[in-house]
């Protein structure tokens, strides 16, 4: 039945994107650790964890995509659900420390003695565990997630206004997260972090290791995200995309079709968040900022929205690009993002892969017209012949 599902959405889009996944999951770690460093094809551990970055930024889009993209959702606060994951392995991460922080408290984290905290606050018991971490990485964002869309989709809020709403959502977050006495290191946020699962987390194996985590948690999630587009649940939810008062009509309790993709949804992004922090070292709440969750936005509108594959190829290319240009050119990259959010609004509305699929859609038309020509000179020919 498992298999099935995942098998169902696995089309030649799918192929592709797996075979490179597949292709990164080996190459990588090969090119890191087993090809010489004086080699031109050696990769440096500081590269694998930008891609690893860029990998987790690919995540947040496809989970983005899977709302917007195929339900009609514009979020603009999915930073708020991968910050949350990344909250959460970053307080099983600062578990991790014990003695070896600066104070040498075995149960504290550095910032609550500096704070004169006395005990650990009820919220942080489990998380010395990892898999309490990695459950409350997917059940946090999820329940936060469900609790919004069950009175937002009940009052039946769409369009501009939901997608106001989850603005007001992360930045609701990004307040309280600032505030010392919430306990998740007010503006400095979650870092110094030694250890994940007993390995020390600055070793280059380790850093292999979460990149090589990363493309497999990417590829699962594409490969669910794919099966639930392909089944009846994806038609249902592209219908809603596209008239949801159709749907209504029909007898669909369309609210439970959305609150079950816009969880879904939180669930994936929170997951990008955890793998994302062990591989830069740090979570404040900087990341809860609306501006990230806008970010997003441009990453599948870039790559194509409504292909999910797009979402990934936008997070990747607008993120390498903005690597080299804040480097290069720091003053003039916002500027640049915000133009190139409004030159594919009006150029690209279908986003990169829709360019590539109306190009490879013309091909075709143009050999048929070519070939008209040819067919009809010969009937001409023929018919000569036989009078």
């Amino acid at each position: 039945m498992l298999l099935r599902f995942f098998l169902m959405g696995l089309d030649r889009k799918a192929g592709i994107v797996l075979t490179i996944l597949a292709f990164l999951a080996v190459a990588v770690p090969v090119m890191t650790l087993w090809v010489p460093a004086d080699s031109p094809f050696h990769l440096s551990v500081f590269t694998v964890s930008l891609l690893g970055k860029y990998l987790c930024f690919a995540l947040l889009a496809l989970a983005l995509d899977l709302v917007w993209g195929y339900c009609g959702i514009l979020s603009l606060g999915h930073a708020a659900f991968f910050t949350l994951g990344g909250y959460a392995m970053g307080m099983y991460l600062m578990r991790q420390i014990g003695p070896r922080g600066v104070y040498g408290n075995p149960e504290l984290p550095d910032f609550m003695v500096f704070l004169n905290w006395t005990e650990l606050p009820w919220y942080w018991w489990g998380f010395d565990q990892f898999w309490f971490a990695a459950l409350m990485v997917l059940a946090v964002p999820g329940a936060l997630a469900f609790a919004f869309g069950w009175f937002a989709f009940r009052s039946r809020v769409t369009g501009v206004y939901l997608s106001i709403i989850t603005q007001a959502l992360t930045f609701a977050l990004l307040l309280a997260f600032f505030r010392n006495d919430m306990g998740f290191g007010g503006n400095n946020g979650l870092t110094d972090f030694k250890d994940i699962l007993g390995y020390d987390i600055q070793a280059d194996t380790t850093r292999v290791a979460l990149f090589v985590a990363t493309v497999a948690a990417l590829a699962l999630s594409y490969m669910i995200a794919s099966g639930v587009i392909a089944s009846k649940l994806g038609k249902v939810l592209v219908a809603l995309r596209d008239a949801e008062s159709r749907v209504r009509f029909m007898g669909y309790d369309t609210e439970s079709y959305k609150l079950f993709a816009w969880t879904l949804s939180a669930c994936m992004a929170g997951v990008a968040g955890a793998l994302y922090v062990p591989q830069v070292g740090i979570i404040n709440p900087s990341e809860f900022a609306p501006a990230s969750s806008i970010e997003a936005v441009i990453w599948v509108a870039v790559g194509g929205r409504g292909t999910l594959a797009g979402g990934i190829l936008g997070a990747v290319l607008v993120n390498m690009g903005k690597s080299y240009f804040t480097g290069a050119l720091p003053e003039l990259w916002l500027f640049a993002l915000g133009g190139l959010f409004v030159a594919v609004t009006l150029f690209l509305p279908k986003g990169l892969l829709g360019l590539w699929g109306q190009l490879t859609a013309k091909l075709p038309r143009r050999n048929k017209t070519a070939a008209l020509p040819n067919a009809q000179t010969a009937n001409q020919t023929a018919g000569q012949k036989g009078a």
